[in-house]
């Protein structure tokens, strides 16, 4: 594996008409991604329904993410994280419109 190096931060716009996916890392069973979001929500109805399992830590601004088996969505901040299962269905309820919003995101199997 090559030697992977950078900055989370550089690059990051808050005027963006989509996300911005960077792939940091890809390897056999892992994919380090940083998503940059500013305003963004999920389509309507779309719901996130992953094979693999991903751990994601907000960075940067904050979300607001809804889990399909829970009534009410997660309030995310800087420094919170979470470990999502399989095909845990959740989807992005919106994300801050003001500053961009940073996600630090491993998905593996």
């Amino acid at each position: 594996m090559s030697l992977a190096e950078g900055n989370l931060f550089a690059d990051v716009s808050a005027h963006r008409a989509q996300e911005q996916v960077t792939e940091l890392l890809t390897a056999p069973s892992v994919v380090i991604e940083r998503i940059v979001s500013t305003g963004h929500s999920s389509a309507p109805d779309f719901w996130y329904d992953q094979e693999w399992a991903e751990w994601v830590i907000l960075l940067a601004g904050s979300a607001r993410l809804l889990f399909a088996d829970e009534e009410a969505a997660r309030e995310l901040k800087p420094g919170d994280y979470i470990h999502i299962r399989p095909h845990a269905r959740h989807r992005v309820e919106a994300t801050d419109a003001a500053q961009p919003t940073v996600w630090l995101a491993v998905h593996y199997r």
